[in-house]
């Protein structure tokens, strides 16, 4: 029978250590990581290539000369600024992708210094199966307080204030750093990865109490360009729904206000060509003219009467197509104060 290795460690037991270590190349690191873990190379993106390329077009004997003293420079680089001062007790976990060889080499030097240095058996890999298990399975433990209401009714700043006052809160469209409508992205805030995102929805689940629920905002099975899990999809369709409703004048200035950043007529023009297909050619010229001429509130106002209201609509009854008695929560003030009161009026009915 083969002895257990001492040296390997699971994903269920990355509480156990004191820093976690991704040694894979900063590109596979800012795809996605392991929550906490600190990027220290191996390989930098430009060397991982270069040995690749030797592998495929030389031989595996001829990259592996390249990458071992390049390999052992980096770590020794690691070590020395990052590392030397951390305590003979002190409890590392390396992982690279398949836990082979870049965070066998790191863990191996690690070790031989003193440190009782462990690496994840089955690296990245293993633990990405992980989460997507978990993303399959969690939201069907938790309860679902489902929030919607049109466009310009405050749902992301409430759910952010509920967050403050101690509610649990899946805030999907901040994970995925979109406002979820076609004019959703965020200034200098590029979304996520795929994977990216499904590592914090995931890293906000396993840290809920079933027991409580969780507010999250209805939503569509995309928030721009990244697909929500289809379990978390199904259980925004099952959960128990509440509505805000607003006025549209006091929409209107919300939306000015939150999308503020968005009253430029030369970028206006190239997004509202996006709605050319579904509002025609005359309608976005239109819009596009009261951009020009600084009329905001009209062209808010026509945007959410004669495109987003009735989208909300239509989205509302495929998602929850049976009708049923729900919750309606007035909106009068969307101020920040405003917000927080109705905020604390929602937590305390549910």
């Amino acid at each position: 029978m083969k002895a257990p290795d001492h040296t390997l460690a699971t994903a269920a037991q990355l509480a156990e250590f004191d820093t976690i270590i991704d040694v894979r190349s900063p590109a596979e690191y800012a795809e996605d990581h392991i929550p906490g873990a600190i990027s220290c190379p191996v390989l930098d993106n430009e060397e991982r290539s270069r040995v690749g390329t030797l592998y495929k077009q030389e031989s595996p004997f001829a990259a592996r000369k390249v990458g071992a003293a390049l390999v052992a420079r980096n770590i020794a680089r690691h070590i020395e600024e990052q590392f030397s001062h951390q305590p003979k007790s002190w409890r590392p976990l390396v992982y690279c992708w398949r836990g082979g060889q870049r965070s066998g080499a790191f863990t191996h030097v690690l070790r031989e210094i003193g440190w009782p240095a462990r690496r994840l058996e089955g690296g990245y890999k293993s633990w990405r199966h992980q989460v997507l298990e978990n993303l399959a399975r969690l939201p069907a433990t938790l309860r679902f307080c489902v929030i919607s209401g049109p466009t310009g009714s405050g749902k992301s700043r409430l759910l952010e204030a509920m967050a403050r006052q101690g509610a649990q809160v899946l805030h999907l469209e901040e994970l995925a750093a979109h406002k979820g409508s076609v004019l959703g992205d965020l200034p200098d805030a590029p979304q996520p990865s795929q994977k990216k995102f499904e590592t914090g929805i995931h890293q906000a689940l396993t840290g809920f109490d079933a027991s409580r629920p969780v507010f999250i905002e209805a939503e569509s099975r995309r928030i721009g360009r990244l697909q929500l899990p289809p379990a978390i999809f199904d259980a925004i369709g099952k959960g128990r729904r509440l509505r805000i409703e607003a006025s549209v004048p006091a929409r209107v200035d919300f939306l000015l206000a939150d999308y503020a950043y968005l009253c430029d007529a030369g970028l206006l023009h190239d997004l509202l060509d996006r709605l050319m297909e579904m509002q025609g050619r005359e309608v976005i010229a239109r819009w596009q003219g009261l951009a020009r001429a600084n009329d905001f509130r009209t062209l808010v106002t026509e945007l959410l009467t004669c495109h987003y209201d009735r989208l909300y609509e239509r989205s509302l009854h495929r998602q929850f197509p049976v009708l049923a008695e729900v919750p309606v929560f007035q909106a009068y003030d969307l101020s920040t104060a405003g917000i927080e009161t109705l905020a604390a009026e929602i937590i305390a009915r549910n």
